[in-house]
């Protein structure tokens, strides 16, 4: 392996490159502001390539190689790997690019399910990736999404909007009825998402009742640390609440000095 500058003119993009959706990660930095930056202060991250038949094959930094490009570059930085098998490729991408979040949760979950059909084992996947199994399965069940929803997603709704879709393939089979659903869910927080999910059981007829009793707060937890810091509680009843706590603390106060008199 070694690091070498390398002529743009000579590298094509590998089919190992996990990153496919180029505009995933733009929500708030996009290619002309990656160009820009690399246009003020050099390119600081090479990109990976592979050498074949005397020409490279990127596996990782597309994003750099398009920005370089844009800005009128005729070489990049670049690690040269050598004799890299299809499936180490594959792998060496994804562990550079898994813990990005600018990296498309459906790319991710494409790149998990090709290390799964080479391994069977998700453990080995786990392995090798470094992500927990419990993670790859939920990132493995959005490629069960419709296809609107999974061109609808986005890097912006982070882990836990990976969390609810993947609980919504998980619960509902068909392509319309996760359709509706994500409809009937949608404007919640993940919490009160995944409990109508939960609670709905797959019946598509109960969420419209579920997102009702959602919009009054039926699923609505708070946690307070004292009772005059709540502002959850209305202020004419926290008096009231306060001393019936500081009683219910007396009487067991009373009930443990009892323990102790009779033993």
């Amino acid at each position: 392996m070694e690091v070498r500058e390398i002529p743009l003119s000579q590298i094509s993009i590998s089919e190992s490159n996990t990153r496919k959706n180029l505009r995933a990660g733009t929500e708030d930095s996009t290619l002309d502001d990656l160009a820009r930056s690399i246009r003020e202060n050099g390119l600081l991250s090479p990109v990976t390539v592979l050498k074949t038949n005397g020409r490279y094959e990127l596996v990782v930094g597309q994003r750099r190689l398009l920005a370089c490009k844009r800005i009128g570059l005729e070489t990049i930085p670049a690690i040269i790997r050598d004799q890299v098998s299809d499936i180490d490729a594959l792998t060496l991408s994804l562990i550079e690019n898994i813990h990005r979040a600018d990296m498309h949760p459906i790319d991710k979950a494409r790149a998990f399910k090709k290390l799964y059909d080479r391994y069977g084992n998700y453990s080995k996947v786990s392995q090798e990736s470094g992500v927990s199994v419990p993670a790859i399965q939920r990132y493995l069940r959005l490629l069960d999404l419709s296809p609107s929803i999974q061109e609808e997603l986005t890097t912006s709704e982070g882990p836990a909007g990976v969390g609810t879709l993947s609980k919504l393939a998980s619960i509902f089979a068909s392509h319309d009825e996760q359709e509706l659903a994500l409809e009937r869910i949608g404007g919640f927080t993940q919490k009160v998402q995944l409990e109508i999910l939960q609670r709905s059981k797959g019946d598509v007829h109960k969420l419209e009742t579920l997102r009702e009793q959602a919009l009054e707060g039926a699923f609505d937890t708070h946690i307070c640390h004292g009772i005059h810091e709540c502002q959850f509680i209305p202020d004419v009843i926290k008096k009231p609440i306060n001393q019936i706590i500081q009683r219910s603390k007396s009487d067991m106060e009373f009930v443990d000095s009892l323990k102790d008199f009779v033993s």
